[in-house]
């Protein structure tokens, strides 16, 4: 029996992931000046309006506007007939402070979490960056094209974008690329052979081949056969309602909380880059082939109330091994998780677009404790 699976992407312009970027950004604002900064910041784009709510702690000084503005600009929207008009549109701002009741749990000596809650970490030995597949190909098509169209290289394209890749997945040893999709926002009058021809020879199998994989699979470009209208003309884009996208493209479970516009004292969005960062120097390491981690959170208290480890049969070692070795090398409590992968830092509009994972930029990506690691074995 043939064994599918399949994965989905969007680019920068998709209206979600503008208002996962603003979010974003204003985050990275604050701890810029203010490394402290309490921020839970939320963001909603439709026809030519951006509205952004939440609560913010923080003395930095934000020009929010600004950070909503430039941020369209850079994403190129600048027409509201297609999308959004940068300069132009309505932007309405309307923060307050967080709460005290959750900061008195959080300002103890030992951090507690700003929340309760359950994240999840993984890693799988396909892609170099372990990750899966299906998801770092999705990714990279529409990271590529969005390149191309900002280089004036990709004719006729606009900002919003989705790809969808399905792995034949019956040979786990051999996956095969069955069929990739991309939905891809275009000027009124365009040349359809064209700008097809372009996204299969230039996007598609150049992405395959990157990964070593076969360019001779079936091919769908903008299924409706149009597709003028998009970003937030299109669909109104809301914060964090790319959760799946943002993480393993559906091959790990999820908890449900989203990460972007969230400072790392929600462990919604440092306890999963944590838990990623342990799986991954565990799958790196050859203890597991594939392994999925688990963590949960009670709001105020500094460490996780469980931790659940699964290796679905490909570990190489004990499971005893496993789970001595991430008690011995992490530590999954609030403070050291911030600590260690330097979350105080301004880096979270990077991670805004094209999945928090997979990406040897970010601190949660290191495979330092490998060497450590390799002794469990």
């Amino acid at each position: 029996m043939k064994r599918y699976f399949t994965s989905e992407s969007v680019s920068e312009g998709h209206p979600d992931k503008i208002c996962d970027q603003i979010s974003d950004a204003i985050l990275d604002a604050c701890l810029k000046e203010d490394p402290n900064s309490r921020v839970a910041c939320e963001t909603l784009a439709t026809k030519n309006y951006v509205i952004v709510t939440g609560e913010i702690s923080t003395t930095a000084k934000v020009d929010y506007e600004g950070q909503v503005r430039r941020i369209l600009k850079k994403v190129g929207y600048k027409n509201a007939e297609t999308g959004i008009d940068w300069e132009h549109c309505e932007v309405d701002i309307r923060l307050k402070e967080q709460s005290p009741d959750i900061a008195q749990g959080v300002d103890g000596a030992e951090m507690g979490a700003g929340d309760q809650g359950i994240m999840f970490g993984y890693a799988v030995k396909e892609a170099e960056s372990l990750m899966p597949y299906s998801i770092q190909i999705a990714h990279d098509l529409v990271h590529m094209a969005s390149k191309l169209r900002k280089a004036g290289q990709f004719k006729y394209a606009q900002p919003d974008m989705k790809s969808q890749v399905t792995m034949d997945i019956t040979n786990p040893k051999n996956p095969i690329i069955d069929t990739i999709l991309m939905s891809v926002q275009h000027d009124e009058n365009y040349d359809k052979a064209e700008f097809e021809s372009f996204i299969k020879n230039n996007i598609m199998n150049p992405i395959a081949k990157r990964h070593g994989l076969n360019t001779d699979f079936k091919v769908l470009i903008n299924p409706t056969g149009r597709f003028v209208i998009g970003g937030p003309l299109g669909d109104v884009g809301l914060t964090g309602r790319k959760i799946i996208v943002d993480t393993y493209g559906g091959h790990a479970r999820h908890g449900g909380g989203a990460f972007s516009g969230k400072d790392p004292t929600k462990v919604d969005r440092s306890a999963a880059y944590m838990a990623r960062y342990a799986a991954k120097n565990i799958v790196a390491a050859g203890l597991a082939d594939r392994l999925e981690i688990q963590l949960s959170y009670a709001i105020g208290l500094p460490r996780p109330i469980s931790i659940f480890v699964e290796a679905f049969g490909t570990n190489t070692v004990s499971m005893e091994k496993i789970h001595k070795a991430i008690k011995e090398n992490f530590d999954f409590s609030v403070k050291n998780i911030i600590d260690v992968l330097e979350l105080r830092k301004p880096v979270y509009f990077r991670s805004a677009k094209y999945g928090h994972f997979g990406k040897q930029e970010f601190s949660w990506e290191k495979l330092d404790v490998v060497r450590k690691l390799k002794g469990y074995k």
